[in-house]
């Protein structure tokens, strides 16, 4: 208890907002991670992450208004992810270094701001800048993901993470639908981007009356420990710490590599989607051809199930189901994906989601106070793959067809499974390669009373 009362409750944020009395943390108060918290962590993901695809549908609208070339506004879209990988490298670490709350509200307070500024710009070059600081600020998914691992309990860990990621895939989704089908009903790009402001206002809102003001793990790490003040961890040992991780843990490189592949095929999906369904047989339009990727909502649906399924799971075996569930997806695209549009809906429903939840679930059970870390590494890895993805999609589509495209995909499936059955389910943290431990799939039932009591203080130190 002396250790747990070290820490001073706070009654405002940042000096002078007030935290809703219910949110603030008490080390005698017992926190529950809600269904309705959790939802609303999915909700806060899809207004943010929308930020980065509003603009893809759009560069006609920008072309038109500027009055310029549209392979003068192509860079858009491009930009905003180099300020999304920014973000991810400098902003999403800073969740093991200060209170999660705060940086939230920070976070999303910029995003909602600098969507208002390209909503007022009159020249492309203030669109070009603010769209990388949009990106820059737009990583509160991969600050909740992590956030949602520490608050739910082990046993709930895979759902909560899967509601969150959801949120996000529906993001990515949703900002492309609103941009194409806003944009073209209204003739104007700026439309979109006071929706942005509108949805992010509301998001801020709710989370400033529902997020716990959790304790940092620097806060939880010395009062629990008198870690000396020479062993406060900086932003700067964050970062190393970031790079550190990336070429000695283990379970954190084989999910990495997993995801990168993982990435690849589900990027090269996309973007030679648009090229498959615009030449025959199909013909379709590009309002049919954006509103198709509302099919690939089908398979965020499912989220919930997916994380129940893994929490009873060893997730090794998680994430083999998930290689193989996309394995078979990429056998039926190859077989008819150019002939006819089911195996089309088939491949939108299967790629990838099971597999990113069981992955980001394991490795974040590497070390608990490292999980923004974690996460960034993570993330960064499948950013990467994306990024190869695109290019490598669109080459051996163009130059080979689409059979081709998806038989490159079902090498990267291969591979990832070699990767994966490379170290199995049960080795120790340290072990690089080969298998331990037996062959046990599901995991051991959770003891009663293990963590639904845990306070803020003893999650965020229980690695220690």
């Amino acid at each position: 208890m002396g250790a747990d009362s070290a820490i001073p409750p706070r009654t405002r944020d940042f000096g002078f907002i007030p935290i809703p009395e219910s949110r603030r943390y008490h080390p005698e108060r017992t926190f529950h991670f809600t269904l309705a918290l959790n939802i609303i962590f999915g909700f806060a993901s899809t207004a943010t992450v929308a930020n980065l695809y509003y603009c893809q549908p759009l560069l006609v609208e920008f072309a038109q208004y500027f009055h310029i070339s549209e392979a003068a506004v192509s860079s858009i879209p491009t930009i905003t992810q180099a300020g999304y990988a920014t973000g991810l490298l400098l902003i999403s670490p800073l969740g093991d270094l200060v209170r999660r709350r705060g940086l939230l509200l920070v976070v999303l307070t910029a995003s909602t701001l600098v969507a208002m500024g390209i909503a007022l710009s009159r020249n492309l070059v203030s669109v070009q800048v603010l769209s990388y600081f949009l990106g820059v600020t737009s990583v509160t998914p991969q600050i909740l993901i992590p956030f949602a691992g520490d608050l739910a309990p082990p046993h709930r860990r895979g759902t909560a993470i899967s509601i969150v990621l959801s949120g996000l895939l529906l993001g990515i989704i949703f900002g492309r639908a609103i941009g194409g089908v806003i944009g073209d009903a209204s003739h104007s790009w700026k439309n979109v981007y006071w929706i942005a402001v509108g949805i992010q206002g509301v998001a801020l809102v709710v989370l400033w009356w529902v997020l716990p003001d959790w304790p940092s793990k620097v806060e939880a790490i010395q009062t629990n420990e008198g870690a000396k003040e020479q062993q406060r961890p900086t932003y700067f040992t964050i970062l190393w710490t970031m790079a550190k991780l990336a070429v000695t843990e283990p379970i954190l490189i084989q999910g990495c590599l997993i995801n990168l592949m993982n990435q690849v095929v589900f990027s090269s999906f996309w973007v030679t989607l648009t090229f498959l369904l615009a030449g025959s047989p199909f013909h379709y339009s590009t309002l049919k051809i954006g509103l198709f990727g509302l099919v690939g909502a089908l398979g965020v649906i499912t989220a919930p199930f997916v994380g129940r399924l893994i929490d009873g799971l060893v997730l090794w075996v998680g994430i083999l189901i998930g290689v193989v569930f996309g394995l078979v997806s990429q056998i039926i695209l190859v077989v008819g994906a150019g002939l006819n549009i089911a195996p089309i809906i088939i491949g939108c429903i299967g790629l990838d989601f099971a597999l990113q939840v069981s992955i980001a679930t394991r490795i974040y059970e590497i070390d608990p106070a490292l999980r923004a870390r974690l996460n960034a590494v993570f993330v960064i890895s499948g950013f990467t793959g994306q990024v190869i993805g695109s290019a490598l999609g669109s080459h051996v589509y163009l130059s080979a067809g689409w059979r081709a495209n998806y038989a490159t995909s079902i090498g990267f499936c291969g591979a990832m499974l070699l990767v994966l059955f490379a170290r199995g389910p049960h080795c120790e943290r340290n072990t690089w390669f080969g298998w331990q431990g037996g062959g046990r799939l599901k995991k051991e039932k959770p003891k009663p009373k293990g963590d639904e009591k845990q306070d803020g203080l003893k999650r965020a130190s229980e690695s220690r």
